[in-house]
């Protein structure tokens, strides 16, 4: 499903009236009229309450003006509150505020701080908002007279129906501008946004509302949006139905190096996960000394114990080994609990410059790329990041912070720069290919804020690279069914509280509902 920008959603809207010929007036009208069949569907008990809109003097106010027009037909009580006078109302939106007055909903010019105070009174007896005061074009900070209306919207505590976005928030990266209306609903029009569907913003969102105002799809298509949100249908068109003769030679050997004193658990998840995602066969390349330890962990897994330095971490001697393992593997997990000793540093980066097999790079594996990550423009096999946002920070020498603010571009970025596939965790976790194309996950939960979950999650995208999914599909199958199988989790055992191995253990059962 596509997710679009402003511009994105600004130049789809433009094409419709300019090239297909639909009128503006119309596409508002289908907007305010769907907007307006949320509102009733989300508060059954509408008739009994005083609805106040709130709208700007542009074609989110004339959203909103249209939205009061089909409330007040119904007998619903009404209130437009105008943050201008009306003369300053231009085009669409003014035709349908001229329409108004026919249907006797009163527009209460409220264009400054004074005119505020002398309705609030009136402002503080409504029940329910509906928000049509800023559009998805914002990118500067919401100040002044505008800033205060929306705090006093939402320290009003009445339920907001926000049309089309939410005032104030930024609907490319989900971050308040300044200050945002904070939405029960969200009744957004043709495609959801960016910043709707990533956190912060999906906090202010609320529950969203995807509604139709006669977008061609061609338009839609022509315009081609980067941005997608993985869908149940997509994971299941993604998962291969496994054929009844198959054996552990079908679905492929994974390789796997990780491992260091203190840090057996992050090897032995890895590895146990990937066989939970359906890989035939899991060899474990850990240092000697902790073979003994890993090999009663890994019943189902091979171990293979690799040269060591007097530290018990990886030394740089382990790489003819490793180099001889790759024969028969399909892919290869690297960095998991590997440390960060400086021998170990040097082997990951040779491992990395002379493995034939795709590589998903995790963890301590990542933060040995950091400040080397030019190497991989030179390499020729597909290759997987699956950093958290302070990996991430480290890789672009920036700032966790830095990262936050614009989730998609940061990984977009990298993996078009670097011709690689990012995994960025974090809530609403971003996929981004090297193409271009961005996916945001919508499973998981905070339940899963705890050790070893990322652990599984490079498990399940190597188990699937190893049965020969492409890097695409093993990271969103992966990314997807890793959040799923918390969510069910959480639905059942609690908000938190579970653990990293039993999202793994939960994963078959995540699998079966995809393919069933």
């Amino acid at each position: 499903m596509y997710l679009v920008t402003a511009a994105e959603m600004q130049k789809m809207d433009r094409s419709t009236i300019e090239s297909f010929g639909i009128p503006g007036l119309v596409l508002m009208e289908n907007a305010g009229r769907e907007a307006t069949r949320v509102l009733l569907n989300t508060f059954k008990d509408i008739r009994n309450k005083k609805v106040g809109v709130i709208a700007g003097r542009g074609n989110n106010g004339g959203d909103g003006f249209v939205i009061a027009r089909y409330l007040a037909q119904k007998g619903i009580s009404v209130t437009v509150y105008l943050l201008a006078q009306k003369t300053m109302v231009k085009g669409d939106a003014a035709a349908n505020l001229k329409l108004l007055a026919p249907v006797g909903v009163p527009v209460i010019e409220m264009p400054d701080k004074p005119s505020f105070l002398e309705s609030r009174t009136a402002l503080r007896h409504q029940n329910i908002w509906v928000d049509a005061i800023l559009g998805t074009g914002l990118k500067s900070d919401v100040k002044g007279y505008f800033k205060e209306i929306i705090e006093f919207v939402n320290a009003s505590n009445k339920p907001v129906l926000a049309v089309d976005i939410p005032s104030g928030l930024n609907a490319d990266t989900g971050h308040p501008c300044g200050v945002c209306v904070r939405a029960h609903t969200t009744a957004t029009f043709a495609f959801a946004k960016t910043g709707q569907i990533l956190f912060p913003g999906a906090a202010y969102t609320g529950n969203l509302e995807i509604i139709d105002i006669g977008i061609p799809s061609h338009i839609a298509e022509s315009v081609g949006p980067l941005q997608h949100l993985l869908t149940p249908d997509m994971i299941r068109n993604a998962l291969w139905p496994r054929p009844p003769d198959a054996h552990k030679g079908h679905t492929g050997h994974l390789l796997t190096v990780a491992g260091s004193p203190g840090k057996t658990g992050a090897a032995a998840m890895t590895a146990l996960s990937a066989m939970r995602a359906g890989a035939g066969l899991v060899t474990l390349g850990i240092p000697k000394s902790l073979n003994p330890v890993l090999e009663v962990q890994l019943i189902e897994a091979m171990t293979c114990p690799l040269p060591e330095t007097a530290d018990g971490t990886l030394a740089e001697s382990s790489l003819d080994v490793i180099k001889h393992q790759f024969s028969g593997k399909k892919c290869l997990a690297l960095g998991p609990g590997l440390g960060t000793a400086g021998e170990t540093r040097k082997l990951v980066h040779r491992i990395l410059q002379e493995s034939p097999i795709p590589v998903v790079i995790d963890a301590d594996g990542l933060n040995f790329l950091a400040g080397h990550t030019q190497m991989l423009k030179h390499l020729n096999i597909p290759v997987i990041l699956t950093p958290h946002p302070g990996e991430m920070a480290r890789l672009m020498d920036s700032t966790t912070s830095e990262v936050q603010k614009d989730r998609i571009n940061c990984a977009r970025g990298f993996a078009v720069e670097f011709n690689v596939h990012v995994v960025l965790k974090g809530a609403r976790t971003v996929i981004a290919h090297p193409d271009g194309n961005v996916f945001v996950n919508p499973t998981g939960n905070s339940g899963m804020a705890s050790g070893g979950m990322g652990d599984v999650l490079t498990g399940l995208i190597a188990g699937f690279m190893t049965q020969a999914y492409s890097p695409e599909s093993a990271t969103h199958v992966g990314v997807y069914l890793h959040g799923a199988a918390a969510d069910d989790l959480a639905q059942k055992s609690g908000p938190y509280g579970f653990l990293a191995t039993e999202v793994m253990n939960a994963i078959p059962r995540q699998i079966k509902k995809f393919t069933s």
